[in-house]
């Protein structure tokens, strides 16, 4: 059993990470501003300011950040995931970060998503969350056991799906189907995550997962 630390813990994709993690038998601290209303059961919640996060990294194994650059975190994602990052690789835990499809390529060595054209109401996010990609790549520490995470285009609340347990992972390149759909359910996303956890089979890179 592994302790898990969730930052971002009652968000969709945290929500989905902490329900599989406990699922396992896996111990998981979850930060956010609030409780939730349908908490899930086993979790630890822990609430406050973004920043005072880092106080639930010692003592655990890994740790996932999943904040959305909205609300509060809007504009500090990259500073929050530095300290957290940082925090992670002095006490020896793996880092997990989720980041967007935005962050992908379309194909080997053309410009990520995020380099090209994004509807107005989705750039700034995109850009953030690529901003922390970056910082990953170019600034973490170098003792620091990380992978960021992109999940497939079609994710989010708006299509949940179900869980398969049926997925393909990739590098920084976008997967797509033969129909040329790129998607992935909220679950099985989560299942993804949990099994770099647990099975630690990649380390510092860039992950995509898919159907």
């Amino acid at each position: 059993m592994s302790t898990i630390a969730v930052i971002g813990g009652t968000g969709y994709t945290g929500t989905n990470i902490a329900r599989e993690a406990v699922a396992r038998g896996h111990e998981v601290i979850s930060w956010s501003r609030s409780i939730p209303a349908n908490p899930v059961e086993g979790v630890r919640y822990e609430t406050g300011d973004a920043a005072d996060a880092v106080e639930i990294i010692p003592g655990a194994d890994a740790v996932v950040l999943a904040l959305s650059p909205r609300g509060e975190t809007a504009g500090r994602l990259v500073e929050l995931y530095a300290t957290y990052a940082i925090a992670a690789a002095e006490t020896g835990a793996r880092l997990i970060m989720v980041g967007g499809f935005s962050s992908l390529r379309p194909a080997p060595g053309a410009p990520r998503f995020a380099e090209g054209d994004i509807p107005q109401e989705y750039r700034d996010e995109a850009l953030e969350g690529e901003a922390t990609r970056r910082w990953l790549t170019e600034s973490a520490p170098a003792e620091l056991d990380w992978v960021f995470m992109s999940p497939a285009g079609a994710y989010g609340a708006w299509a949940p799906g179900q869980k398969t347990g049926s997925y393909r992972v990739g590098g920084e390149v976008a997967l797509f189907d033969d129909e040329g759909k790129s998607e992935i359910s909220g679950p099985d996303f989560a299942e993804a995550i949990v099994n770099e956890i647990d099975r630690a089979e990649h380390h510092r890179e860039h992950l995509s997962v898919a159907y």
